[in-house]
């Protein structure tokens, strides 16, 4: 009989944290709680990669707990594994492609960097789909991530690692990015928390200092305080980002009493099962349909009704496929066989980009504009909108990507993801939160989407909706993985 699953020593991020700066908990009681947890479960889930040796991270935790108590950050101590897409210093970041195996950072980036500062220490990286392609977590190179609350069954990506591994208690916090849904749809499927910030909340160093801005990165955990938290850390200015916002991360630290019920009474809050016009499994429909009741017992009021998107798609995939012309680049210097060494979907979705011409790039930006500026206007009316967070539950893992909705099919690895992606868009802020569950027992979060630039009124609408379903303290069954 195999030896039972040590407990988590943590009940939330906040109060852990908290411990490791008094002193009251000791990184070396963490560090060795979070390597037993990986020992036993992520041989099986695939969460977490090129981790480090636990007597190192043993030895980084005793570091730790030599700091004086004074000096310590509020990350002090904590155990965290980046996404591989994520420059930490002494750590490889190949982006789930073996071409980029091997190649250590010499530097920390500007996330990685304020994590260090705060006092985190990093164990690895966590898993993510080849180029971060595809809401579904699987490369060549380190394999399949898989969903705690079923073993079949995707955790969603791209930043499915860092779902998993917060699912699962492995870490108490993650971070993740997200161009098409990629904190949002991860988040969903293993029932966690994952916040798109506004634009420019987050500082964005990988070469785009102006053009091509729809990509973010932003936390991920358990809970929306938690999430509030990580959020106070990364978040913030940075000189060398011109568009950046000029609030500071810590702005978001205390923002969020224990219930914030109060922050819902005469709220407006419309919702959408579809967005007008999209595929939509039925038990996701009637999730949201769920949540907007339970808003409006909360006092807010709520009617259905979606903004004009129209455009919004034919944006994104012009966007996406620009933002790819760079990796071709990075590509070429690995190998002049790189398409060979590839996925299917990454190979057409650079083509794509490489055959872009500039007239389409402007009249993409052009429309971009155009969107922005009717959701705008519909969120004079709104202060909050309720859509899926995914348009299907958690998919079948031996699948590469959804090909048909309600008998709706789903000509490229893109579209099944339009829910997330028609608002990454807009540049707006949303926010996954765990929502229920299908009669199987598989998550299903709701997407919250924010006035513009209103990401601590979405954190507190958030907050107040996690309280009163309390659908995220329903764990996955892990005893099966034994």
């Amino acid at each position: 009989m195999s030896d039972p699953i040590p407990a988590p020593i943590w009940q939330d991020a906040r109060s852990l944290c908290r411990d490791l700066q008094s002193g009251s908990v000791t990184a070396l009681a963490v560090m060795s709680n979070v390597y037993d947890r990986i020992n036993a479960l992520n041989p099986v889930l695939n969460a977490l990669v090129d981790l480090l040796p636990q007597n190192q991270a043993m030895a980084l935790a005793a570091e730790a707990d030599a700091v004086p108590i004074p000096e310590r950050g509020p990350l002090h101590g904590l155990p965290m594994a980046p996404k591989d897409a994520v420059a930490v210093k002494g750590f490889a970041t190949t982006w789930g492609f073996p071409g980029f195996a091997g190649q250590v950072e010499p530097a920390d980036d500007e996330l990685a960097r304020r994590m260090r500062a705060a006092g985190a220490i990093f164990i690895g990286h966590s898993n993510m789909p080849e180029f971060g392609l595809g809401s579904h977590t699987f490369n060549e190179l380190y394999g399949n991530t898989f969903n705690p609350y079923d073993l079949s069954k995707t955790p969603g990506g791209s930043s499915g690692g860092a779902a998993v591994a917060l699912a699962a208690d492995l870490l108490p916090l993650a971070d993740g990015s997200d161009l098409g849904g990629s904190l949002r749809n991860p988040a969903s499927f293993c029932n966690v928390v994952g916040f798109r910030p506004s634009m420019g909340r987050m500082p964005f160093n990988r070469g785009f200092g102006w053009f091509g801005r729809m990509v973010t990165t932003g936390p991920m955990a358990k809970n929306v305080r938690d999430a509030a938290l990580m959020f106070s850390i990364i978040a913030g200015p940075d000189d060398g980002d011109p568009l950046t916002l000029s609030e500071p991360g810590i702005t978001f630290l205390d923002a969020l009493t224990p219930m914030d019920v109060q922050e819902l009474n005469g709220l407006r809050v419309a919702f959408s099962t579809d967005l007008g016009s999209l595929a939509i499994d039925p038990e996701v429909a009637l999730t949201v349909r769920d949540a907007a009741n339970t808003m409006e017992s909360l006092g807010a009021q709520v009617v259905e009704a979606e903004p004009n998107l129209d455009g919004a798609m034919d944006v994104f995939q012009v966007q996406r496929a620009a933002g790819l012309r760079l990796l071709a680049k990075r590509l070429q210097a690995v190998s002049p066989d790189w398409r060979d060494m590839i996925k299917d979907t990454a190979r057409w979705n650079i083509d794509k980009g490489l055959a872009l011409t500039a007239d389409e790039l402007m009249q993409s930006e052009l429309q971009r504009t155009v969107v922005y500026r009717r959701v705008s206007r519909f969120f004079d009316e709104y202060d909050a909108l309720i859509i899926p967070s995914a348009q299907v539950p958690p998919f079948d893992a031996s699948l590469d990507w959804v090909s048909e909705i309600n008998g709706v099919n789903m000509p490229t690895y893109i579209d099944w993801m339009a829910v997330c992606c028609m608002i990454s868009v807009t540049g707006l802020p949303a926010i996954s939160v765990p929502g229920g569950f299908t009669e199987d027992g598989l998550p299903i979060g709701v997407q919250i989407v924010g006035k513009p630039r209103g990401d601590l009124a979405l954190l507190r609408i958030a907050h107040a909706f996690e309280a009163a379903t309390g659908h995220g303290l329903r764990g996955p069954n892990l005893s099966p993985i034994r």
